[in-house]
Order: C-alpha cells, then structure tokens, then sequence
C-alpha cells in the first residue's frame, strides 16, 4: 500500500507540473541597453499575482519570468534610478512610486514606453502591444517565439526618441521639461503636457469618432509605425497569437532581419522601423524650436540599410 500511495504520488506531482508548464507563457525580459535598467510589472485587477513586480537588470543582461496563461497586464522599465539618503529607491523615468526596486502593485509614472499583454483572451488568442499613449522613455521590441495560430507579428518602437523629442514635450534628466543638461531622458504624450481632452480622447472627444490622431501622436506614429500612438490607434497596434512565448527586449537595434524576428505570419505591411526616415538621439540646444514635431531631426534611411546588413550576418544575433 505504501508503494501504491508513493506511486500516485509521484504521477499526480509530475500531472500537476505538465499542467502548470501548459498553463503558463515564458516572459524573457533582455536589456540591450548600455546602461542598466528597472523593469517593472504591474498585473491586472483580475490577474493572478506574478512571481516578480520590479527588478534591476544591467546591460546585456536577461531575466525569464513564468506568467499564467489568464495574465493580463503591462511590463515597462525604469531608468536613472537610485537610493536617496533615507534609503527610499526611485527613478527619473517611468517610477511605480513604491520607494522599492518591486513595484508591489504601483503603475509607471509616465511617460512611459508600456508593453501591454492580455493572455488567452478571445478565441483562446493573446493580444499584445507596444504603447506610446503614455509617452516614452526607452525603446522596445515585442517578439512572439512558438505560437500556434494567429499573427504572431513583432511590434516595438526600435529607435530612440528622446533627442528628437519636440521641445514641448522633453522631459530633461533633472526630471524638468524642455532642454536640459545631460540631454531629454523621456518624451512626454500631448495629453500629459497640455492636459487637453482633444489629446487625452476624453470628455468630449471620448470615442473613435470624435479623437483622431493629432500633430504629436503622429510625430510617434510617424518614427514607430507598429506602435500605439494615441488612445483609438488600434487597427495598426494590436498583434495576436496563441500559446506563444514572448522576448521583450528594452533598446533593441533598429534593424529587421528575418532571422532574429522570424517569419511573420500576419503578411502585415507596416514596417517595425520607418523606411523613409530615423530619429537619432542627438544633443539639443536650449533654442530648439517649440513649434512641435515638424522640426525633428532626421537622417535617411541608408542607415536602416546599413543595420540591417551588418546585424544579418553579426554571430552576436545567435545568442537571442
């Protein structure tokens, strides 16, 4: 009898750990960055609690995270962070405001570049995105790996944004606006900085008919084509997919070798990058026009050419 209940046990145990590893999705958080970084989670109000809220991650390191398979929620890092002289921890950009390097249910001030997830949603299918709505801090990189049906397309907004930022909306390293020294750290949404509800999709202009994309969630929309702009940005920013598994990668290079994305299956045509044009981080005087973002600086698309052929062939991309 004893070798009877042993038995039932051991089958029931590895049942149990089949069932978990089915009901649960691989979340392998990269950091390509040259610095490190934060990255934060926040689950939704239904959600099953997630193993970790916030972690630091340096440069060129990864982390994997197991999340249940009913998890909705959004993933997002923090950058410039650090202790204060009585121990709180906090960060220039995108701070969950816990004083904690675990976020612990607090949400990322923006502006925010925000990776939005809700697994096994309708038709058993995830749905994601990258999202600007609340502006943006760092650039980042969705790659679904292993899904059985929908799109499975990658999504991001691969080039930095912050030096190109229309002036108005810069956020500076001393946490003001506008130019600043050390350059802006973030780019804030028109909704954040003017507070008007023609850019927040709210009073109003609260539904799809009455809030179109404006002057500034077009300048995002313009530099990341896959991404959400502004807050009804839907048909060209949500991707699906089933029972994949998802690399999330913060500062990854503007490229899109097939190679490391994969063939997509969506036959989507929008590009992860702009074919015509790139924005480049780049230091701005303190008369950088406020006209918005007609007067961004820009350099053509040889440059998407160049990344594109070198990374091809770099052995460095085996390592994703």
């Amino acid at each position: 009898m004893g070798r009877l209940v042993l038995f039932l046990t051991i089958i029931v145990f590895f049942a149990f750990s089949f069932f978990s590893e089915v009901q649960s999705a691989s979340f392998r958080v990269i950091n390509k960055c040259r610095h490190p970084i934060w990255p934060g989670l926040l689950s939704g109000a239904t959600s099953p609690p997630l193993p970790t809220t916030g972690f630091l991650l340096s440069a060129g390191r990864s982390r994997t995270i197991t999340i249940p398979r009913s998890w909705s929620g959004r993933i997002w890092a923090r950058t410039l962070c650090g202790q204060d002289s009585d121990g709180k921890f906090s960060c220039v950009t995108a701070d969950c405001g816990s004083g904690k390097v675990e976020c612990g249910g607090g949400g990322a001030k923006p502006p925010a570049t925000l990776a939005e997830f809700t697994l096994n949603g309708a038709d058993g299918l995830d749905f994601y995105d990258v999202s600007l709505v609340d502006g943006y801090n760092l650039p980042m990189l969705i790659v679904a790996q292993g899904g059985t049906r929908g799109g499975c397309s990658a999504t991001g907004c691969l080039v930095d944004l912050n030096g190109a930022c229309p002036s108005d909306l810069r956020v500076a390293r001393g946490n003001g606006t506008k130019s600043g020294r050390g350059g802006g750290v973030a780019c804030r949404s028109a909704c954040e900085a003017f507070g008007d509800p023609r850019y927040c999709c709210s009073e109003a202009y609260s539904t799809p008919d009455t809030c179109g994309p404006s002057a500034y969630s077009l300048y995002f929309k313009h530099a990341c084509p896959r991404a959400y702009s502004y807050a009804y940005d839907d048909k060209t920013s949500t991707y699906t997919c089933a029972s994949a598994n998802y690399l999330i990668i913060f500062c990854p290079l503007p490229y899109t070798s097939q190679k490391v994305l994969g063939a997509r299956k969506d036959g989507a045509p929008l590009p992860l990058v702009n074919k015509t044009m790139m924005y480049l981080s780049r230091p701005h005087s303190g008369s950088s026009s406020s006209s918005g973002p007609t007067r961004t600086q820009s350099i053509v698309a040889y440059v998407v050419a160049i990344a594109v052929a070198f990374f091809l062939f770099c052995p460095c991309l085996h390592a994703l």
